[in-house]
């Protein structure tokens, strides 16, 4: 196990490997991804006998139902997993390509070239398929990575660790370049946040409490996976049957992840004809709603039992903003186009939003306007992913500013180095 004793060995052995991955060819880590996913396939009681464990001992924490969503893992989301190492081993390899050359008015032909970012650590809590994700992305973009997954999800992430790192040693890519962080102590994760001479960039993936200790603590640049605060507005002149079936699979098709809506904002001019057809379905799903007063107005009308139930009541301020990642749903009322842009842009966490609208005018402004990662028009928000997005998979989904937005796939994990050719200038 890994301790504040023998931590710093550690991380010199695999800073040392970092520099040596660019040079391996793209065929070899090609091998090791499909390598894995054929292990994956074969140890599939192993992974799902330690993840029932997992799930247990989560259980036994009285983790929420979406922690023990994401944490939970079936014959569906293996394969998902194995599929990922597929498709990060089709993707083109960045490591080296030359983005652009110029020459200058000295001659010297100047250019950017693609490197790894170098040593990567992504701290995230109670989902094991980032375990997978993230090493292949890693080894596809030659970075060292190193791991560090909650002590909910410890037995799983070890068998799919040492699943890579076998896929690794056989392919004769260096199995050191994978860190798996075996021991949850937080002062453990706090000192290694403190070592930005050995790591080069953390990743934090999980819940709020988690990316802020992290953006506290670190002293290397920290690309966060903010929460996803996301909303649907329903403009007046939005198709009713539309706007119900892109709201209820937004909300309810998985209502436990990061990209599912959590506040549904609506035109006041549609309130009394989309409200009771919308309303009556998310009852169906058990979707309990919070909403405020012109909208509940409209719930009371129609579905008074309901609301004396206690299924749909009146939402409060602290009701917007909030992440529920369950099946709850804040609902807006607006007077316009503007007002819902000014909503979102408040109260939002700039991760995915969309809106629902036949008029190219309105759809065009909300684009330009909404400050998200991701913005969608006439679609789910559901879809934020970079596997979605064909980017094979990805680390997270970045709320920063700098360096990448949005899903953060494979040539997000290089960045542009300086190349010079010369033919013997010299600086007068």
């Amino acid at each position: 196990m890994l301790t504040l004793e023998n931590i710093d060995r550690a991380l010199k052995e695999i800073r040392q490997i970092s520099y040596k991955l660019s040079t391996i060819k793209t065929e070899i880590k090609n091998k090791v991804l499909l390598r894995a996913a054929k292990l994956i396939e074969e140890r599939k009681e192993k992974i799902l006998e330690a993840n029932k464990k997992d799930y247990e001992y989560a259980k036994s924490l009285n983790k929420p139902s979406a922690f023990l969503d994401r944490l939970l893992l079936n014959e569906k989301r293996i394969s998902q997993m194995i599929n990922v190492l597929k498709d990060v081993s089709k993707l083109e390899d960045p490591v080296g390509k030359v983005d652009k050359m110029w020459t200058g008015p000295d001659g010297l032909k100047i250019g950017k070239m693609r490197v790894p970012l170098g040593t990567i650590m992504i701290i995230y809590e109670s989902r094991p398929n980032v375990t997978v994700e993230a090493a292949a992305l890693c080894i596809k973009s030659s970075n060292a990575v190193i791991l560090r997954g909650g002590k909910e999800t410890i037995n799983t992430n070890k068998v799919l660790v040492d699943i890579l790192k076998e896929a690794c040693q056989k392919e004769g890519y260096p199995s050191e370049a994978i860190l798996f962080i075996d021991n949850p102590d937080r002062e453990l994760l706090k000192y290694l946040l403190k070592k930005d001479e050995f790591i080069d960039v953390v990743i934090p993936r999980g819940g709020e409490g988690l990316i802020r200790f992290v953006a506290e603590n670190a002293r290397m640049p920290v690309i966060k996976h903010y929460k996803g605060v996301c909303h649907t507005y329903v403009d007046e002149d939005a198709d009713i049957d539309m706007a119900i079936k892109i709201c209820f699979n937004a909300k309810v098709q998985r209502p436990g992840v990061c990209n599912a809506m959590e506040c549904m904002v609506v035109h006041e001019n549609i309130l009394e004809k989309f409200l009771p057809p919308m309303i009556e379905k998310f009852l169906k799903a058990n979707v309990k709603l919070k909403m405020d007063e012109p909208s509940f107005k409209i719930a009371q009308k129609y579905f008074k039992e309901f609301v004396e139930k206690g299924q749909i009541e009146k939402a409060k301020p602290e009701d917007f903003g909030y992440e529920f990642l369950d099946l709850i749903l804040a609902v807006k009322t607006v007077k316009s186009l503007e007002e819902a842009i000014d909503f979102i842009n408040t109260y939002g966490s700039h991760h995915s939003d969309a809106i629902v609208t036949n008029n190219y005018l309105k759809a065009k402004k909300f684009l330009e306007s909404i400050d998200s990662a991701a913005v969608y028009v006439n679609a789910s928000t559901r879809f934020t992913d970079g596997n979605v997005f064909g980017l094979g998979a990805e680390m997270g989904i970045s709320t920063d500013k700098i360096h990448v937005r949005g899903p953060m796939g494979l040539e997000d994990l290089t960045i542009g180095k300086f190349i010079i050719l010369g033919e013997g200038q010299i600086r007068n």
